[in-house]
């Protein structure tokens, strides 16, 4: 990318090491390492954002090719692109279509201590001597 050698890192050092003086030098380089590996981050970022949407635009560009022929005697790679349009699009609409489901309300059953286990029996007699208590401090 720079086509840096090695002699040219060891001048770059030296004058480093000159101007910066070898307290300052660690430093500034954990600083310039630091933004290296933040924009190696973001271009890498980049590209996989662009790597995908031009795969949806390809995905588009074939479903739009499989419309104009009529959906008959397509090619291998368009009829794959279609069903894998169709499963992301079925994959997208399957939380929707669980979220619009009536749901059954049910009503809390009426139980008796007798039924619940041990450690919730313990809990709901802990909770009905504090609401006592609490509606005693209130009276």
């Amino acid at each position: 990318m720079f086509d840096i050698g090695f002699w040219e890192l060891v001048l770059i050092s030296v004058v480093a090491l000159v101007v910066l003086g070898p307290e300052r030098l660690p430093v500034a380089i954990r600083s310039v390492s630091k933004f290296v590996r933040t924009a190696k981050t973001m271009a890498n970022n980049v590209k996989d954002e662009l790597s995908q949407e031009l795969k949806i635009q390809e995905l588009q560009d074939n479903l739009r090719k499989a419309e104009n022929m009529g959906m008959k005697d397509l090619s291998p790679e368009l009829q794959s692109s279609i069903e894998e349009l169709k499963k992301a699009a079925q994959d997208v609409q399957r939380p929707y279509a669980k979220d619009s489901e009536p749901t059954s309300t049910t009503t809390p059953s009426s139980s008796t201590d007798e039924d619940l286990p041990e450690e919730n029996r313990i809990m709901n007699e802990g909770s009905i001597s504090e609401n006592k208590t609490s509606a005693d401090k209130k009276a």
